[in-house]
């Protein structure tokens, strides 16, 4: 059995690097700058061990309201010999669409998070649910339909139930299993205290699916086939309970047919699911985040698949008083997955962090020093390696700072101003390798260039991949530029083309005094999507910092002339400092995160002009941090 586990692990690993077939050769660590803590001192110590070993019981049966029978692994505290204690306890679930046999058999460290014995030993159970249709449950899987999103609320309900339980849960898990924890708690299922959702995405359509409007074709097409490869692994309830083993797998191949193959063609062909619409609001988590009212605490990464939809969720949070709190770190998907660093913010380990939050908010332990010693929102800021804090996501002490596009020459750029702009145009050619020696390469195939242990340049250094756009730099600053949170991009562009499209790919860079240039972040957005809806968009000191776009069906219309096209930029803590200049470096492709469906194909031809100055005033809007 062991080598088998080792075996599918090993599947699993290469599967996830079909997304990076295009990187190269790579990585190191994104984050190059040590960290620097924020906590001096803490009030509180994690407490020992109660129990000396654990004991799972596998596959037990959970019936869903349908007559879907999903399956769960159960383990709870034991004494050396592996002997259950009595309990009752309180139970920790997590939901995975990633087989649970597969993840506890080798591959849950880098998907799952802090092992499950650390909470079991000290007095919880811990109940991990292969979602419908995956692993050993029956049923078809779908994403997070309306009839997976009840699943979740029963299970919790069923576990809330059982003799093991003392009725008062949790839930933990990165990735699909954060989101799974955020539509559960949304059921408000009776017993459910307290959730910990690891890098969680907030609107699909945005956030992953087709940022800016083009296809991400890095990491979805590889995301489902792990789903689906985990599903049709054959069920290990199928040795104990062959029946529902053969149904499950049936139902699994069946919905691999019906859901997922459609859904990719019709993706790529330009068909409903290339726009943004009731598909994907119901797979939204943002769309139910108001129902839940249970005490949440998020981990999100700078360089993170949900890099703009988990502070969405925390803001959401907090502005309905519901406990909450988040904690940003220089890591990409699989990083903020695993939660290994989540100790570099100075609060301790990811498993510290949630036997101290279920303790206080489960068990109910006094924990007055709680909110003194994490404060709401902690981040990372690039260019000094210090961890920051704030009470809000973009808080009152952000200010609108706007720097103006100036100059620009055929095919080079120009500078970036505060004061005057200077009239002149850029034109960006399409040069279909743009992004692909960038840190966007390894965020959005989920983190794989950084599982490979020698160095990359590609992961520090953007200068090259500068070379197949145009740029626009300040002078070198001489105090400390800081910014933490969404931005914006306001390009004034004109198309030469077969159509009046093409994709606007920007990145907000960091430029050292030797050259070495530092991507910070970066935004997508495709040209006949550039409908705004201003009451969903966001603005500081009436100045736009993050752009709503519809990119529904109906929104889309090529350009003719000149126009301004906002580019959300997605959001990150970062310092200019001194002797740095800020840049804002602009392509016409994103590879391999990006590509056009088949509707959009012909906008990849065009060369894009970006006009600066005078009537056509583009320009770069981050939200200062002020003293």
């Amino acid at each position: 059995m062991r080598s088998l586990t080792r075996l599918l692990a090993a599947a699993l690993s290469a599967l996830a690097l079909v997304a990076g077939t295009f990187a190269g050769p790579a990585t190191a660590s994104a984050a190059s700058t040590a960290a620097v803590p924020v906590a001096s001192g803490m009030h509180w110590t994690p407490r020992p061990e109660q129990y000396a070993g654990t004991a799972t019981t596998r596959d037990l049966a959970i019936p869903m309201s349908d007559g879907v029978v999903l399956r769960g692994d159960l383990v709870l505290p034991a004494d050396a010999d592996g002997h259950p204690a009595p309990g009752p306890f309180p139970v920790v679930v997590t939901i995975t669409a990633y087989n649970k046999t597969v993840i506890a058999g080798g591959f849950g460290s880098t998907l799952a998070g802090a092992p499950p014995a650390y909470l079991v030993k000290r007095g919880y159970a811990q109940l991990t649910v292969d979602a419908r249709g995956t692993g050993s449950s029956e049923g078809q899987w779908c994403a997070f339909c309306t009839r997976e999103d009840q699943d979740g609320a029963e299970v919790m309900t069923w576990a809330h139930e059982q003799p093991w339980s003392n009725g008062d849960t949790a839930m933990t898990g990165a990735s699909y299993m954060g989101i799974a924890q955020i539509f559960a708690a949304a059921g408000r299922p009776a017993g459910l205290k307290a959730i910990f959702p690891q890098v969680p995405g907030a609107d699909v359509y945005r956030d992953i699916v087709a940022s800016g409007g083009q296809l991400d074709v890095g990491f979805m097409p590889a995301w489902l086939g792990l789903v689906t490869f985990t599903s049709l692994i054959p069920p290990a309830v199928a040795a104990t309970d062959p029946q529902s083993g053969f149904v499950a797998l049936a139902s699994h191949l069946l919905a691999a047919a019906t859901f997922t193959a459609p859904l990719l063609l019709e993706a790529a062909a330009g068909a409903d699911p290339a726009y943004d619409g009731p598909f994907y609001a119901q797979r939204s988590s943002i769309n139910v985040i108001d129902k839940v009212d249970v005490p949440t605490f998020l981990i999100s990464g700078e360089y993170d698949l949900f890099q703009r939809g988990t502070p969405l969720l925390f803001e959401r949070l907090r502005k309905r008083g519901v406990p909450a709190k988040l904690i940003i770190g220089p890591w990409d998907h699989l990083q903020g997955s695993s939660g290994a660093q989540v100790g570099d913010a100075g609060y301790g380990s990811l498993a510290e962090l949630q036997l101290r939050w279920f303790d206080h908010y489960v068990k109910g332990m006094p924990d007055p020093e709680l909110d003194g010693d994490i404060p709401p929102l902690t981040y990372y800021e690039q260019g000094t390696g210090h961890w920051r804090t704030s009470d809000a996501w973009v808080g009152s002490d952000r200010k609108a700072l706007t720097f103006k596009l100036s100059g620009g020459t055929l095919l080079s750029g120009g500078t970036l101003t505060t004061g005057t702009a200077a009239p002149g145009s850029s034109t960006i050619l399409p040069i279909p390798v743009s992004g692909l020696c960038t840190r966007s390469t390894n965020q959005w195939t989920a983190g794989v260039m950084n599982l490979f242990p020698f160095p990359n340049p590609c992961l520090t250094d953007n200068r090259l991949n500068d070379l197949t756009g145009v740029v626009f730099d300040t002078a070198p600053m001489t105090a400390p530029v800081r910014f933490q949170g969404p931005i914006n991009a306001r390009l004034y562009a004109s198309v030469l083309g077969l159509v009046g499209d093409g994709m606007l790919s920007v990145s907000v860079e960091d430029v050292a005094p030797d050259g070495t240039v530092s991507r910070l972040t970066g935004g997508w957005q495709v040209i006949s999507f550039r409908d705004l809806d201003q009451a969903r968009s966001r603005y500081l000191d009436g100045a736009l910092i993050q752009p709503y776009h519809p990119f529904t069906q109906a929104s889309r219309h090529n350009l003719t002339g000149t126009a301004p096209i906002d580019v959300e930029v997605f959001p990150t803590g970062a310092s200019i400092e001194p002797g740095h200049r800020l840049r804002l470096a602009i392509q016409a492709y994103d590879v391999p995160h990006l590509l056009p469906n088949l509707t959009l194909a012909l906008g990849g031809l065009s060369a894009i002009t970006v006009h600066t100055g005078g009537l056509t005033p583009s320009s770069l809007t981050v939200p200062a941090v002020t003293p």
